[in-house]
């Protein structure tokens, strides 16, 4: 399975504005690490004022915005850059996380294969993996918050509807989100 839009579970959304989205293709092969942390700027993992009315532990993620935000309480919650899903990719919906995995497998579906005929049929976990060092799948969708060997692209709407963190960054969140963990994805602000 890859990071494809499902019409049970997804809503696809217009994104913002085209010269948002960053033209990288998939690299697989291409070598990551874990030690991959943004460490400066907007989209470095920080502890930030949220007013959310999700009990701590939830996560929320804002896909305009390019952040997810594990709900800490009173007011706060450790922020976390992300790459989000292209134009067409995009959706919203409330999920849990269903499994984890440390360093999973690829399998991109035929759909994938269809537009990009050249990916692998399979590839291993490991650190030429595209979905990096950590995945939590989320629900029975075909999406994850996973990890990236393309660090750069995070803040940017690049995949086929999962969200990309650095490597350091997943590792650090997947070992504060336990399975059954509420996700709620916002494709927008609301009050």
């Amino acid at each position: 399975m890859a990071c494809l839009p499902s019409s049970a579970t997804a809503q696809t959304r217009p994104s913002a504005a085209a010269q948002e989205t960053l033209d990288v293709g998939d690299e697989p092969g291409r070598i990551s690490t874990e030690e991959a942390v943004i460490r400066d700027g907007p989209f470095a993992r920080q502890v930030v004022f949220f007013r959310s009315s999700e009990p701590p532990g939830t996560l929320v993620v804002h896909t305009s915005e390019r952040f997810v935000y594990l709900v800490q309480g009173n007011n706060r919650a450790l922020r976390y850059g992300i790459g989000v899903g292209r134009e067409g990719f995009q959706w919203s919906g409330l999920v849990r996380v269903s499994r984890k995995a440390e360093w999973p497998d690829w399998r991109p579906p035929p759909e994938m294969l269809t537009r990009q005929p050249y990916l692998p049929r399979f590839m291993a976990g490991g650190p030429g993996n595209p979905m990096g060092a950590r995945a939590l799948y989320l629900g029975s969708t075909v999406f994850r918050i996973h990890g990236t060997n393309q660090p750069e692209t995070i803040g940017h709407a690049i995949s086929s509807g999962c969200f990309r963190l650095a490597n350091g960054d997943i590792i650090d969140l997947y070992a504060r989100v336990p399975l059954g963990t509420k996700v709620v994805v916002r494709h927008g602000a609301s009050l």
